[in-house]
Formats: structure tokens, sequence, C-alpha cells
């Protein structure tokens, strides 16, 4: 059993392997040494929870002077006395105060409720006379290679392991078990190994084999089951939980998220069997590695593994921060085996880790930061982490698909370059709006609102109805009529200065028509400085009412965008009018959401059409050379 024990060892994932290192490791300990004291295992859980507050590592909370976690603290003279004296319990100041019957002089005092139990004081004053021998934190120890114990009935045993199992029935006064059946090995190796139930035609030929060759048979049936692709699945899983793997987000609104090709590489690494220290450089820097492979940049995604938040109003910062904690957290847990992260607020209460070692490491992650955790940082297809070498045919068609992809893009660039040049030139030789103030000579709202003409010009709109509709007849310009304008404006009778009547300053106006007698004139055409995502100008000329025009984002969402600040939006008549004599009437409708109303507002008129394009930003940028231009231009 010994060869199927380590052959199977040196196929699993090094967390797995590393803990069945531990394992036997605590194996030996409870076998080879019974009768001896352990620290790690008996006495530190009894000073860990009964001492260390006040004589532990924490010097705020240390009293005394006297320390415990250490044994040059414990062996400290204190007055001519030590709280510890190796071998000689009769000296020893913390046996005589765990046993004390003043309670005054009492350790621990009977205030903490943690009195020690007649049995904790014998392991106390049995490992003080046995020396009272200090160990590390045991992810510090090496793995011990110890003889196995000595057993009374050995002739059933068939491997190293079974002699620690044998032992401690021998001394519970228990036998073994008798070996399962072939169908429950079968069963017992495919569910271990693969997660999976055996197909009944494996079992019933197993068991045949088994029969004549159990040895041979079993040795097989595991080889091969290690190289089944399932094995890494089945594996890999306990690596991706350690990596906190997830497909979402995590907090609140928990969106989906790339990760699967990080995935991937796990199972493929695991089923591969990856040395161990290759494994760990490719996820902790794998994109450092010279020519680094996809498949190594891909491993470096533990470290993605964060929580992500996009909820709207989070601080950046802090949420880069709780990243940068999280990987120090994990990366110490998964491989140094320490719970580092209570050393985040203090000195460690029962690892040996400082605040300042945690820091330490913080200040090494705290380089790094992921600016692209809104999706993937490599295009990964589907079980490409799977394959060795593409087929010579896929490869030729890969090698031409390319090809084509650099024409398409030459090509792109040609007919932007087309465009750009089109649009310019269109952009520039349209005519310069002539904005001129309309006055309305009469105004009214149909739900009650109060209009207010202000020195400007503008109107003032009051409380009204929850979704008002405003009427305006405005003084007829004497010459050609292309365009109107519609400016919001911000006023400090507004909330938050508007300008729209909104709580938020905000407004969302369904619909802008315009009338000339009876009838309505058409609008081809409108556009506006700036728009709410989703809340385009379009939306008020489709005749929807649950469509319109929005402007409050939130301050720095878009380059130059602040929130409750004026903004313009135009609209081109299908046709122009010429000067009439019959006024011009306009309806502002606000039928999507109660309140939402706009607050002040002007109308002008021009009697040339505005350019198409009214962002300042964008012209600028048209009118720069593709080569100079620079980020935000592009």
């Amino acid at each position: 059993m010994k060869p199927r024990l380590s052959k199977l060892r040196s196929r699993l994932p090094a967390s797995c392997a590393a803990g069945i290192g531990i394992y036997l490791t605590g194996l030996t300990h409870c076998f080879s040494a019974e009768s001896e004291i352990q620290f790690n295992r008996d006495i530190l859980p009894i000073l860990s929870d009964k001492c260390y507050h006040c004589h532990g590592p924490d010097e705020e909370s240390r009293e005394a002077e006297l320390r415990l976690d250490i044994l040059e603290g414990s062996t400290a003279d204190l007055g001519g006395h030590a709280a510890i004296v190796p071998g000689k319990p009769e000296k020893s100041e913390l046996l005589k105060r765990i046993t004390h019957d003043d309670k005054g002089e009492m350790m621990p005092p009977p205030k903490t409720n943690k009195s020690l139990t007649d049995k904790e004081k014998k392991l106390l004053s049995k490992w003080i006379a046995e020396g009272a021998e200090y160990q590390e934190h045991w992810s510090f120890l090496p793995l011990a290679h110890e003889p196995p114990p000595q057993v009374k009935n050995n002739k059933s045993l068939k491997n190293t392991l079974d002699h620690f199992v044998q032992a401690k029935l021998e001394k519970q006064g228990l036998t073994m078990s008798p070996e399962a059946n072939p169908s429950t090995l079968v069963r017992r190796l495919y569910i271990d190994l693969l997660g999976l139930l055996p197909p009944p035609e494996l079992v019933k030929k197993f068991r045949d084999s088994y029969a004549v060759n159990p040895d041979d048979t079993y040795l097989q049936l595991v080889d091969a089951l290690l190289n089944n692709p399932h094995y890494g699945e089945r594996w890999g899983r306990h690596w991706l939980d350690q990596a906190r793997y997830a497909d979402s987000n995590g907090y609140t609104i928990d969106g989906d998220r790339v990760m699967w090709p990080y995935r991937d590489w796990v199972i493929r690494a695991i089923g591969d069997d990856l040395p161990f220290d290759q494994f760990t450089i490719e996820q902790i820097a794998g994109d450092l590695l010279p020519n680094p492979k996809k498949s190594q940049l891909v491993a470096s995604g533990f470290h993605r593994n964060t929580l992500i938040n996009q909820e709207g109003g989070t601080d950046d910062e802090q949420f880069r921060i709780e990243e940068v904690i999280d990987r120090v957290n994990t990366t110490s847990a998964v491989w140094l085996g320490l719970t580092v992260g209570c050393a985040q607020c203090h000195n460690h209460k029962f690892d040996p880790i400082a605040q300042k070692e945690f820091y330490n490491l913080f200040a090494f992650f705290n380089s790094t930061q992921d600016v692209n955790n809104t999706g993937p940082t490599l295009e990964v297809s589907q079980r490409e982490l799977f394959i060795d070498e593409f087929d010579p045919k896929i490869s030729k068609q890969l090698e031409d698909a390319r090809d084509d992809l650099s024409s398409l893009d030459r090509a792109k660039k040609l007919r932007q370059t087309t465009w750009e040049k089109n649009r310019i030139h269109k952009s520039l030789s349209q005519s310069t709006a002539n904005w001129k103030l309309l006055t309305a000579t009469s105004f009214e709202a149909e739900g009650g609102a109060k209009l207010r003409k202000l020195d400007d010009g503008s109107l003032l709109a009051g409380k009204g109805g929850a979704r008002e509709v405003y009427n305006l007849t405005l003084a007829r310009p004497d010459e050609l009529l292309s365009a109107l304008r519609l400016r919001v404006l911000p006023n400090t009778t507004l909330p938050r200065t508007g300008p729209g009547l909104a709580g938020n300053g905000n407004f969302i106006l369904t619909s802008f028509e315009v009338w000339q007698g009876n009838k309505r004139i058409p609008i081809k055409r409108a556009q506006a400085d700036h728009a709410q995502p989703d809340f385009a100008i379009s939306g008020t000329i489709d005749n929807k009412p649950d469509t319109g025009w929005a402007i409050n984002i939130g301050e720095g969402s878009a380059p130059g965008v602040k929130m409750n600040s004026a903004h313009e939006a135009d609209f081109v008549l299908a046709k122009a009018l010429s000067p009439s004599d019959e006024p011009i009437r306009i309806t502002l409708r606000h039928e999507k959401n109660d309140h939402y109303n706009i607050g002040r507002f002007a109308i002008d008129a021009s009697s040339t059409t505005p350019s198409s394009i009214k962002d300042e930003t964008l012209l600028a940028a048209l009118r720069t050379g593709p080569e100079k231009r620079d980020k935000d231009q592009k």
C-alpha cells in the first residue's frame, strides 16, 4: 500500500498533499511519544485561552511584565522568582498561582471566569517537569519522519499508515474493520478522486480482475483515475475554495465577472501534476515571468479573485485598500498556513505575527491595483487552456482569420479617416446658429404650477401638478425660423438649485412640441449638450410618454459634467418656417415621474440650422489630426 499512497500523494494538489503531510505528522506525534507532553498540542491551547490576554504578546494588555508565550518571558527573573523553572514545578510561580487558595493570589483571577481544570493543571505541571519545551508555530515546523509505532497485531497490516491506525485502535480496545470488498473499493476511488460514481460495467470488470490480481488491478485503476480529466475538476475545487474563486463580484449588485479562465488553469495544473513551486510562482507572479505564456498570465488571476464593489457612491480608494487586505490575508492563509488577518488590528494573540509584519506584507501588495476589474484582461476561448497543440488545419484557419482581421482593421481605419474628413467638413460647413431669445407673451401650466417671468426673459416654475404640462405662446420672430433651443437653468429657489423641481434638482422632459395655429410642426432632429444615460434628448420627439430627457448623473461621471448645472437642447425643424403673423406655441410635457418638472427655462430661436455636433470637445477632437490626438480625444 505504500507505493499507492506515495503515488497518489504525488498527484494530489499541493494543498491536499500538504494536508496529508500535516495529518501524518500529527499521527506520528500522537503515537511515537504518547506519554510526552507537547507544547503545541497540549499546552498552547491552555495558555492562549486562560493566560495570554494578560500575559501574551500584546504589550498594551500585558500585566506584571510577564510574558508566557515565549520561553524567554516565562523563565525571566521577576524579583527572585520565575513563572516557569524548567524541570522544577515546585519552584515555578505559575503552578503556585494556578493552585493557590487565596482568591487574591489565584490565577487566572476568579473574575475572568477562566479557571483551570484539574486536568489542565496536571498537564502544566507535567510539561514543566519534562523541561517546559516551547515549540514554534506548527506551520513553521518541518514534517516529522519517525518510525511507525509498534503494534501487537501486525499480521493484517499492509502499509505504514495501517500501523498508526492499529496502534490507536489497540489503545482503545478496538480491532480493524475487515478489508472492503472490490465493489466498495472501486466506488470509494471514483468518489474520492473524481467525485463521480463508477459506471456499472466498470465495477463488474474491476471486480473480476481484482479476484485474480488485487494489487495490480487496484493500482491500474488509481493510475487511470489520476489521468482522468475529472480528477483536476474534483481536486481543483478545494484550491478554488481557498483562492475565493467566483464568477460574480460579491457585495450588493453581485454582477457577473469573467474568472472562469483561472478556474480552467487550476483544473489543468492539478490534472497535469504541476510542481508545487511552479504552481505557486505562476499564481503569485505569473505576469512577471520572462515572456509569460497566456496560461501563466491567467494563473496570476489568483490575485483578481477579490470582491468587487460597483455600487453607486462607493469610494474607489477604499475598496482598493479592501482588495489589498484581502490579498494579504488570502496569500498568508493559503501559502503560510497563518491567520495573518488578525494582525491587521493588533499583534496576533496566537500566531507569531506582529501588526508591523502585517503591514510589511500590506506594503508589498499595496503596489498593485486591479485597474481593469470590470472585464477580462486577456481574451481566452472556452477550453483553450486544456489544449496542448492546435490541429494544423485549425492553426491555418486561425492564421487566415488573423490576416482577415488585419485587412478589416486597415479598412476600418480607412473608413474612419474618410468619415472624419466628411464629418469635419459637414460640421464646419454648417452655419453657426444665431440664437435670439423668444419672449413668451403668455404662459400657463395645466396642473396649476405658477410660471413667473424673470428679468432675463426666462420662466421660473413653482410647485404644481405632479406631471405638469407647460404651454407657452411666443412672440413670432420677423425672420426665418429654422431651429429652437431650450435652455434649462439653475436657480437658488429650486431644490439643490435645479434646474428641475425633483428633490435632486433633476427633471424628465418627455415631449417638446412646436405648434403654429392648430398645426404641429415636425421636428427632424434633437440634440443636447449632455444627457443622462438612458434619458437621451431624442426621447422628447418620439411621441412616447415613457421616454425623455434628463441631465443629472453625478459629478465626475463624465468630463466637464456637473450636477445641477445649466444645459441646452436644440430642436431642428423639418422645414424652416417663414415669417408670419401667426404665433408660435410650445408645449413641454413631463409624463414619466411625479414632480420631475423643469424649474427654470428659456426658449431661443435661430434662422440658421445649428451644427449637428454640440459637443465642443468632440469638435476639437475632429479638428485635430489622428496622429496628434491625445488619449481623451482618441
